[in-house]
């Protein structure tokens, strides 16, 4: 297994160097020049998109949980398809159009001579959420080493960190891309094969899995009965598709695509994937708590419900053969970096694209852009690690948390952006400010008392407060969308 897993890092480290020689400009740095594929794009944007929160978060939830978990892989899955049918060929036509690199960027180019107030705040949401988000990729890979080979987790999550600021600040978009592209099939691979091996052993084993599929956890129904359950757990659930709309790390894989006929390449590979990924990724769970109650995994269920966001890993040691765990390990690891190094990326070119072009006097030269990119990528990845190593929340939660700070920010914005004319500066600013303020305040205060996540609410109050702001104060002068 050792010995696979290092293959596979030298073989990732391969693909950095070929594809970082290629990363010439800073157009091809921060966007990659618009000259990747449209598979590359879509498989990147899959694998930055589901992250170690697929095969640690959502596996975990599903052994935690049972079939209530059936709801957040289907919030997921809308989520996906309403990005790439709907809003990817517009987002594209508007990136051509205007030329812009980063999402902020569209807002800029929608409503010219206020790009320092929107870079400056956009910046702040970006860099705030994403450090969280950035922690929880690098806190999943420290749980992937101590549970496979015993490595301490801050080591793990040392090595995770390292490997993933080097690479993404050598070869910047083009090299993410590229190795997303290559994670994103192991990660396929591991969705499809493990719960395969999972399920024809627990048959050989003699457990009925009907009864595992058909369990609901007890404390759902200790009050509110089973009609507020049953609202809560499906609008919580499907909440999480609010999400997609507004993460910039996925929109800019659309702003990339160089044509209508890659768009529809993409869409597809989107949807093949993420069919299979989560399917496979729910099923791991559920499957897994059938072994680990029935003793199937050893003497490991204690453990596996004080941290079920070990089942995963615990699967792979146990069941498969080392040669192929070492594969699916990798798998898992690839996870964390796809989605980590894809951050990285947002957050530094946040800083580096808008604010830093927007307050400087002189124009900076191409290659001064590039080095400068380069070095907030490390300061970035040094910043996320110490959040990672002082943050004690799951993985799950984390993801669960700056997704909806990002999602309800940007997404209501962009939404009404590519769709609504009459969308105004203000409208601009109580998206940003209200998807933020509402989620930090919703998760801290009224996510318990209510039962409703953060991820509903947020999204819901930033949007009503991005329509009424543009009824009540529309901007005299703005770019229209042709």
């Amino acid at each position: 297994m050792t010995i696979v897993f290092i293959l596979y890092l030298l073989l990732l480290i391969g693909i950095v160097a070929f594809s970082a020689r290629k990363s010439k400009t800073n157009s091809d740095f921060v966007i990659g020049g618009r000259k990747l594929s449209g598979y590359s794009l879509a498989l990147s944007e899959r694998a930055t998109g589901e992250s170690a929160w697929l095969l640690l978060g959502l596996t975990g939830h599903a052994f935690a949980e049972g079939i209530a978990s059936l709801w957040v892989a289907i919030g997921c899955v809308t989520g996906v398809f309403v990005i790439w049918f709907f809003m990817a060929q517009p987002i594209r036509k508007y990136t051509e159009k205007y030329r812009a690199m980063t999402v902020p960027a569209l807002f800029m180019k929608r409503f010219p001579g206020n790009d320092r107030k929107i870079s400056v705040l956009t910046s702040l949401i970006v860099v705030f959420f994403f450090m969280l988000y950035i922690a929880s990729q690098f806190a999943g890979a420290g749980k992937i080493f101590n549970n496979t080979f015993n490595i301490d987790p801050f080591w793990g999550m040392v090595l995770g960190a390292g490997l993933v600021t080097v690479y993404t600040m050598l070869g910047g978009f083009i090299t993410v891309v590229a190795t997303d592209a290559f994670q994103a099939i192991l990660m396929a691979v591991t969705c499809v094969v493990l719960p395969i091996v999972a399920y024809v052993v627990a048959v050989q084993s003699g457990i009925d899995l009907n009864v595992v599929f058909t369990e609901v956890p007890v404390e759902y129904m200790q009050s509110g009965g089973q009609s507020l359950f049953s609202f809560l757990l499906i609008v919580n659930g499907l909440s999480w598709a609010f999400g997609y709309t507004g993460q910039p790390q996925l929109l800019t894989r659309m702003m990339a695509l160089r044509s209508d006929k890659e768009t529809r390449q993409g869409r597809r590979v989107a949807v093949v994937w993420t069919s299979l990924a989560y399917v496979g990724a729910f099923c791991i769970g559920l499957i897994g708590y059938a072994l680990a109650k029935n003793g199937a995994l050893g003497n490991v269920m204690n453990a596996l419900t004080a941290d079920a966001e070990k089942v995963m890993p615990t699967m792979v040691v146990v069941l498969l053969h080392p040669l192929l765990a070492g594969i699916l390990l990798s798998g898992a690891v690839s996870a964390m970096m796809s989605t980590a190094s894809s951050q990285l990326m947002v957050a530094s070119t946040a800083i580096g694209e808008d604010v830093v072009n927007s307050f400087s006097i002189r124009k900076f030269s191409q290659d001064k852009k590039l080095l400068l990119n380069k070095i907030l990528i490390i300061i970035v990845g040094v910043s996320a690690f110490f959040f990672a190593i002082s943050l004690e929340e799951t993985v799950y939660s984390l993801v669960s948390y700056a997704w909806s700070g990002i999602g309800a920010s940007f997404g209501p914005a962009v939404i009404l952006l590519l769709f609504w004319k009459r969308f105004s500066l203000a409208g601009l600013y109580g998206s940003l400010a209200g998807g933020t303020i509402s989620s930090i305040i919703w998760k801290t205060y009224l996510s318990d008392v209510t039962g409703v996540s953060e991820r509903l609410s947020s999204f819901l109050i930033a949007f009503c407060l991005a329509v009424i702001c543009s009824l009540i104060w529309p901007s005299k002068k703005q770019s229209e969308i042709s």
